[in-house]
């Protein structure tokens, strides 16, 4: 699924096309995806300015000028194409087709169909039901080691699990916490509440230095996960852990190798010999 550099990733592509653009036409090719459209979804998006395009989280928001807020979520197998001309015929699994004013055609592709698209505004976004549980942003002034560590203090549970917790931290997912965990050397396994002072400093650190890089390299390619120009992240070449089961660790003067535990359902890669 794709986690918060993948959709910061869609969400500067996205500005990049169709930013004070407005949608002329929305053409639904089904009834619904994880759950149905909005009433009228497509008559209230069309004829007004695109004002912002960001993220939330793991969460796409694109707002309108008269306040309209798109929330969308790309699921497990979702993606935005960008064709700059009018037209163009949909393939097999292109469920939404908007055009613009400004002659870009934007396709959503999800052959799994688990991504969503609903509709809030700016003065409820926050109270949305997808949106009133998430924590600080990783990337923004929210979040540091005091932060992180007062969200840890009552946890008594796996802080892999803390951190895949969307009310501790928004828009982390099972890859870049295996990759924070590693670069900041402490075990997943670890009680959340245990981590403090320099280490949950050095862990706010090295989640916000594993997102920003993974950013700047335009995401991991994992299943069918690409951005909007239709090429693929390439930061799963930067892993240092995630999927390397059974490779020697990369830290230097470390020989032992890459282990995978299965925590809360899924797989956890890491250096048992590194990570305390």
């Amino acid at each position: 699924m794709p986690e918060l550099p993948e959709v910061e990733t869609v969400a500067k592509g996205l500005e990049q096309a169709i930013l004070n653009d407005s949608f002329a036409k929305i053409t639904l090719r089904r009834e619904n995806l994880r759950y149905a459209f909005p009433e009228h979804f497509a008559e209230i998006m069309c004829g007004k300015r695109i004002t912002h395009i960001g993220r939330r989280a793991k969460y796409l928001l694109i707002k309108l000028e008269d306040e309209t807020v798109m929330i969308g979520h790309l699921g497990m197998s979702g993606s935005f194409r960008i064709d700059r001309s009018l037209g163009i015929t949909p393939d097999k699994h292109d469920h939404v087709v908007f055009e613009t004013v400004g002659g870009i055609t934007l396709r959503y592709h999800d052959p799994r169909r688990f991504g969503f698209m609903l509709l809030s505004t700016e003065g409820e976004l926050e109270n949305h039901p997808h949106i009133s549980k998430i924590g600080p942003e990783p990337l923004g002034n929210a979040f540091n080691g005091p932060i992180l560590s007062h969200a840890l203090k009552n946890r008594k549970g796996p802080i892999k699990t803390a951190l895949l917790d969307q009310s501790v931290v928004a828009g982390i997912g099972n890859i870049y916490a295996c990759e924070a965990l590693f670069k900041s050397q402490i075990s997943p396994t670890r009680v959340s509440n245990t981590i403090k002072g320099k280490q949950v400093d050095r862990l706010s650190n090295a989640v916000r230095e594993v997102l920003e890089d993974a950013i700047a390299s335009g995401g991991s390619t994992l299943r069918n996960y690409s951005n909007t120009d239709g090429e693929l992240g390439y930061f799963q070449h930067k892993f240092k852990v995630y999927g390397k089961e059974g490779e020697p660790c990369p830290t230097p003067k470390c020989d032992g190798p890459i282990k995978r535990i299965t925590q809360s359902g899924r797989s956890t890669f890491f250096c048992e010999r590194c990570q305390r």
